[in-house]
């Protein structure tokens, strides 16, 4: 390999810059992002300001459209790293309508596109285990891993945990590792749970100010929680920290919910010394998960939300309240991709 030098990040299917963010942290440097979404386009371009970012289809884009600028990276010695995070719904073991002619399951082959075209230094992919386990005509995972050996790659793939690297949230996803230039491995975890103990709600959110469901902290952009109605309002407050609707009185039960036993996050509080559950894009949403506030009467904030998904507190977030908690709950958390920066630079 060349002398150590800095690696400069192509974030394809960036979203609102979760992964660049934590590749950030560990040292590199992003310079070229692509996303669908307009919000969350706008929301990376607020955090990534010189990065040069397209907001369009990948697969109406032509491979030479980033030719300038990875042209610049090699002129400047600079090893690359190209990032494909795309869509995970369409291998999502939640996702009851999976079929294979949902264009997104496509995604991975048109990042393939770009890799086949460039060779860049070093790939990363992160989605859900699912995407491995796909049986069929169409194995959008296996072909990419044909490719990457079609072009010389060594690489390695397996399912981590979130909370294997500081986030507080057993997010089990699948991740992919390769490199043009030495064998490489995953990251190993940081906490053992036991002597190192997993981080916790408490360690993230419990110094925020206190605040209303419905209301916004005038001081702490993003610090703003959904409303609730008088009937969830009664709910929630029959709910005890770490709690959930077997706690609830008869008279605020769903009758859905009195001979169910699943689902039991729904309508739940977060504990203040355990992992929160896993958010998703619904994260603000008191009857869609264990995403009520531990003690609070009211569901997460946004701000609460993206520091859970371990954002940094100035991170800048863009559009309507929704798409911005779809925008976090989307997101891969900064530190699990730090974690995943720092391993890769340590193959130097």
């Amino acid at each position: 390999m060349q002398d150590k030098k800095k690696i400069q990040v192509f974030d394809f299917f960036s979203g609102c810059g979760g992964t660049s963010q934590g590749f950030k942290q560990a040292g590199m440097e992003v310079v070229f992002g692509l996303d669908f979404d307009k919000e969350a386009s706008n929301t990376f371009q607020l955090n990534f300001p010189n990065a040069f970012f397209i907001n369009d289809d990948i697969t109406r884009l032509k491979v030479d459209c980033i030719k300038e600028i990875f042209g610049k990276s090699k002129k400047n010695q600079c090893y690359t790293l190209f990032s494909g995070c795309a869509p995970c719904q369409p291998f999502s073991t939640q996702n009851s309508k999976k079929s294979n002619s949902d264009p997104r399951r496509h995604l991975l082959g048109e990042f393939g596109r770009f890799v086949k075209s460039y060779h860049p230094d070093f790939v990363f992919i992160e989605n859900v285990p699912g995407m491995q386990n796909l049986k069929g005509y169409s194995t959008p995972f296996f072909d990419f891993l044909s490719l990457l050996d079609e072009l010389g790659y060594q690489y390695s793939y397996g399912i981590v945990s979130a909370m294997w690297f500081g986030v507080p949230q057993d997010r089990k996803r699948l991740i992919l590792l390769a490199s043009k230039h030495t064998n490489i491995s995953l990251p190993a975890s940081s906490f053992d749970g036991i002597k190192k103990p997993y981080s916790t709600v408490r360690d993230w959110i419990y110094e925020l100010p206190e605040i209303s469901h419905g209301q916004e902290h005038a001081n702490i952009p993003d610090h703003k929680s959904a409303s609730l109605n008088a009937l969830s309002l009664l709910r929630i407050k029959q709910t005890p920290e770490g709690g959930g609707r077997e706690d609830w009185q008869d008279n605020v039960k769903l009758k859905c919910h009195r001979h169910h036993n699943g689902h039991k996050d729904v309508y739940g509080r977060l504990s203040w010394d355990k992992p929160s559950s896993v958010l998703t894009t619904r994260c603000t949403s008191y009857s869609n998960g264990r995403f009520g506030h531990p003690e609070q009467d009211r569901a997460l904030s946004l701000r609460e939300a993206a520091l859970l998904q371990t954002f940094p507190m100035n991170y800048q977030f863009s559009g309507t309240f929704n798409s911005k908690a779809k925008q976090i709950g989307n997101a891969v958390p900064p530190l699990m991709s730090e974690a995943v920066g720092r391993h890769i630079l340590s193959t130097f």
